[in-house]
């Protein structure tokens, strides 16, 4: 399953972020499709995760907690969204 992950950066953390990054791997059974930073503090990452079971992404919000401000959500990619959206559409016609 996918999921977003929205990092907004505490203040001031810029040095100790970058450092961390540049070590840090993804916990086991975590695999990271797309990570995206943004030179801003809200939001400054954004990630889109895979991950079987989403107890996984634990270790994430516990190694990255006192940096930033972390939301996890499930996602779904526009082109799945898209035919769900097409089905409802089709359903709705015909009902």
């Amino acid at each position: 399953m996918l999921y977003g992950l929205v990092l907004r950066a505490h203040p001031k953390t810029f040095n100790e972020r970058a450092t961390r990054r540049a070590q840090w791997q993804p916990p086991e059974g975590v695999t990271i499709v797309a990570e995206y930073w943004f030179p801003t503090d809200d939001p400054s990452v954004v990630s889109i995760v895979e991950a079987d079971d989403p107890n996984a992404l634990v270790p994430i919000s516990m190694a990255w907690d006192d940096l930033f401000d972390i939301e996890i959500f499930p996602v779904t990619p526009a082109e799945e969204g898209l035919e769900l959206l097409r089905q409802m559409g089709s359903s709705a016609q015909e009902g």
